[in-house]
């Protein structure tokens, strides 16, 4: 993806988000600072993804300033703290969030990845989001409060791992080479052939078609594939699969720990303890991770993942 590919996109997003924002009922300085946070930590996130960017970024500039890296998002999420949380425990929680991972990779800078320092870095970042822990830090407005959540943990990541640890093979680039498009397809229509009957059988999944959620499908499509497929294949995916399989030393091993692993993150979503939907989204976890080892590349992943999310929202409930 080209840079000027990337402005317009990010964008078109902003935009959106502004107006939905609106129709909602929000508005003044308060809202347009939440907005211009937002914007400026999904801008982290997306123009770190475009490969020239990232290649640029990766190369001297990380190995002399990447330390630096956590300094956007930690001044991101002040800037909003201290003008619109007013919760000094919180602001310093927050902040102690953003700069633990890159203070505890720091020490693995130039070592094998798989180290007790990445796991550890791994669930600071992961587990507050898990347990909506950090929903706490952005109480306003209401409605951008996960994407706000979503958004703080994965420029946290990319600052700690991207630029500081500079883990290689983790893919997150927006590219698109050859296979990828084989391995989306295919992955999907075989996942979808055996989790629907499953899910089915399961009582998991109801067929359930729904104009109403058609008529906001383009605001769902980019949350899920922007806030909930992206971030969670760059954890899931990049990340834990990426280390697991070096610290294994097998790449199927590390397919389906990370798999099981993602299964297990979804045991919260009612009613507790939501075995069906572990088991499903291990079956998921594997595909996805496939993707991933297949192409060593986010973005299959995270197509696949979003038409899932965006099938079950539209068909099914």
């Amino acid at each position: 993806m080209p840079f000027s590919a990337a402005i317009t996109i990010w964008t078109m997003i902003v935009a959106l988000a502004a107006v939905y924002g609106m129709l909602l009922g929000f508005g003044g300085p308060s809202f347009a600072l939440a907005l211009g946070v937002a914007a400026a930590l999904f801008g982290f996130e997306f123009f770190l993804a475009v490969p020239r960017v990232q290649s640029s970024l990766q190369g001297s500039f990380a190995a002399r300033f990447g330390a630096l890296a956590p300094l956007v998002p930690l001044g991101l999420f002040l800037v909003y703290s201290i003008a619109l949380m007013h919760r000094p425990w919180l602001t310093v929680a927050g902040a102690a969030y953003v700069i633990a991972p890159a203070l505890i990779l720091s020490g693995s800078r130039g070592k094998a990845p798989g180290t007790w320092e990445d796991y550890l870095a791994v669930a600071i970042i992961w587990l507050p989001v898990e347990f909506r822990w950090m929903y706490r830090l952005f109480p306003y407005p209401a409605p951008l409060a996960h994407t706000l959540t979503i958004l703080l943990a994965l420029g946290s990541g990319i600052a700690a791992f991207i630029l500081l640890r500079r883990l290689e093979g983790v893919g997150y680039a927006l590219d698109w080479r050859r296979g990828y498009f084989i391995n989306f397809v295919l992955l999907f229509v075989v996942f979808a052939a055996t989790a629907i009957p499953l899910g089915m059988k399961m009582h998991f999944l109801v067929w359930a078609p729904s104009i109403k959620r058609l008529r906001v499908l383009p605001l769902s499509l980019i949350g899920i594939l922007f806030f909930i497929a992206w971030p969670e294949e760059f954890l899931f995916r990049g990340l834990l699969q990426n280390l697991l399989s070096k610290t294994l030393n097998s790449s199927w091993a590390g397919l389906f720990v990370a798999a099981v692993i993602f299964g297990f993150a979804h045991i919260l979503h009612g009613p507790f303890p939501n075995w069906k939907y572990v088991a499903l989204a291990s079956i998921a976890g594997i595909f996805y991770g496939l993707a991933w080892m297949r192409t060593r590349s986010l973005v299959p992943g995270v197509l696949m993942h979003a038409l899932v999310d965006i099938s079950w929202h539209l068909l099914f409930r």
